[in-house]
């Protein structure tokens, strides 16, 4: 069965004139971005926002903090059903690039990043909401991200991966706004304060299944930590500029998508709980539709039950359970 399945890679350039492909969720955070009659003047502050965030952690032999600037680069990965051509785009993540302008060298970053998945909507915009319709206590039904894991498992072991990518990927979201997170006396140079949580959250869960366990660091200047999902060791299997390049990407956009949290006008304390109902923030010059995007995950979590789900469901069924097994 497993070797019915197989992955194609696409890449696509994220600069100031990136236009989303068909495949790409525009719920994502550079699809997104890439939308209305401002998107262009969008795309420039995005990536000068992280060129000077890399650059202000990147500070040594760079005093006049322009050393540096991150390419973008988009993976898009489509699994190919059965062999006969059919395939569904399941993953997008972002690749980092690092330009060394003092050397003139081209420096690869970490894969991973942003983390767009099709299947992802399903199970928490269609799969989860169906489930808790009309129940007193919130639930998650059995074996809830099962086949979710079991892909992104599978393709990070596929040769598909082994032939482009040389580390495995490190992904970086926002901390969950239902969670209480405290500091520890851990600290990293270039990740910063180490936070530790009260209790996993149900992405911490659902990305475990993808083989990934999380930590939490506020870099230094950042107003809240941010949550890394990994696999290996974090702090040493990758390089301080490739962390830096993960940082300053990230926390770009959350500082766009999520101002209450990552663009406070005052910084995470000892104990810190996220909202995005505080005030006490200030937002960036890059429009966004946050409303918008929450009713497109839903749409796009339908397109996958109708195109993805139900049409191949016993085949994804026997074949999560044998690659579990």
């Amino acid at each position: 069965m497993n070797k019915d399945f197989t992955f194609t890679l696409k890449s696509s350039v994220f600069d100031e004139n990136y236009n989303p492909s068909e495949n790409t969720r525009i719920t994502t955070n550079f699809a997104n971005l890439a939308r209305g009659k401002n998107r262009q003047e969008n795309l420039h502050n995005t990536l000068a926002m992280i060129d000077n965030r890399f650059n202000a952690l990147a500070h040594w032999d760079n005093p006049k903090g322009d050393r540096y600037s991150v390419e973008l680069e988009i993976i898009s990965v489509e699994m190919n059903i059965e062999g006969n051509g059919d395939s569904f785009p399941v993953i997008e993540i972002l690749k980092t690039h690092i330009v060394d302008k003092k050397t003139n060298e081209r420096i690869a970053g970490i894969v991973g990043n942003n983390f767009s998945s099709y299947v992802r909507d399903y199970d928490f915009s269609v799969l989860l909401s169906a489930h808790n319709k009309n129940q007193q206590k919130f639930s998650t039904p059995d074996n809830f991200g099962d086949l979710h894991g079991n892909i992104f498992k599978y393709f990070v072991s596929s040769d598909a991966y082994r032939d482009n990518f040389n580390k495995p990927p490190v992904i970086c979201l926002s901390v969950s706004s239902k969670n209480t997170y405290y500091r520890t006396g851990n600290e990293h140079p270039v990740l910063g304060v180490e936070y530790q949580q009260d209790e996993p959250s149900l992405t911490d869960e659902y990305f475990n299944k993808m083989g990934l366990q999380a930590r939490y660091f506020m870099p230094k200047n950042s107003v809240a930590p941010l949550a890394f999902y990994f696999n290996g060791d974090l702090l040493s299997d990758y390089t301080n500029l490739e962390l830096i390049s993960t940082i300053s990407t990230m926390e770009t956009f959350q500082k766009i998508y999520r101002p209450e949290i990552y663009n406070a006008n005052s910084a995470a304390g000892q104990y810190y709980q996220p909202s995005l109902n505080q005030q006490d923030y200030s937002l960036t010059r890059i429009l966004y539709d946050r409303e918008e995007r929450s009713q497109l995950a839903i749409e796009q979590g339908k397109f996958t039950e109708d195109n993805f789900i139900k049409p191949y469901q016993t085949i994804l069924e026997q074949w999560s359970a044998n690659y579990a097994a």
